[in-house]
């Protein structure tokens, strides 16, 4: 994709989006290292499930779901590929001030609310197979999610928003789920296989849930994006 910045609405709100899904890419995995309950339950068959635990990034994901499918959808799979590619250096880099922020001494100050060494270790102090399984999962599922979205657009046409966005979602973020907890929490000794194995689908299904119920504000977004641009800057 080649931005012209005479097209100034087309590259602005490309910079906008790009921004949005960065920050919120970047803040998921910063939060990632706590564990939330999630209050949903629901019966089937006469068996209740919920309340849910899964980790507290799942809460921006929401946000880079419905980003990618817009940026999918105006700005093409090549876009959203190299985007996927930079957020991932990004969070590396993230990781590597977090690292030596670390490994600098807090100045601890009596009856300060300010953080002292052991908890801000507690909180930041996430394990190197942590971040790497964030990163791997994170880039995996972005390029798969890229590659489904543009087959399913390239046999529907500008047909079935929803089918492409959330059809996406269901392969990506399947392995998002898994990679992430496997490699960062599973292999480290941080989690048992059999929690592993109620955690990942408990997070892949709350991840799936969200992204359905996003639905409407993906049409809301294309809707608004194609009141903002004119037909020649939707054609490129």
């Amino acid at each position: 994709m080649e931005i012209n910045t005479t097209q100034s609405k087309r590259y602005w709100l490309f910079i906008i989006l790009s921004g949005l899904f960065i920050t919120n890419a970047v803040t998921a995995e910063l939060i990632s290292n706590k564990l939330i309950e999630i209050p949903l339950t629901f019966s089937i068959g006469g068996s209740t499930f919920g309340p849910f635990t899964t980790i507290v990034g799942i809460l921006p994901w929401p946000i880079v779901f419905l980003l990618t499918d817009l940026l999918n959808e105006f700005y093409g799979k090549k876009a959203v590929q190299r985007l996927s590619w930079i957020t991932s250096g990004l969070i590396g880099y993230c990781f590597i001030i977090v690292g030596i922020s670390l490994a600098i001494p807090a100045v601890e100050i009596p009856n300060s609310s300010l953080a002292d060494n052991r908890s801000f270790t507690l909180v930041f102090g996430q394990a190197q197979m942590v971040i790497i399984g964030s990163i791997l999962a994170f880039l995996t599922s972005q390029l798969l999610d890229a590659i489904v979205f543009e087959k399913i657009k390239n046999r529907t046409g500008n047909r079935f928003i929803w089918l492409r966005s959330t059809g996406s979602t269901v392969l990506s973020q399947l392995i998002d789920s898994y990679i992430v907890l496997y490699i960062g929490f599973v292999l480290p000794g941080a989690l048992t296989i059999e929690q592993f194995l109620t955690l990942a689908p408990t997070n892949y299904i709350l991840k799936l849930l969200i992204a359905i119920s996003l639905t409407p504000l993906i049409y809301v977004g294309h809707y608004v994006i194609r009141k903002y641009l004119s037909e020649k800057e939707l054609s490129n």
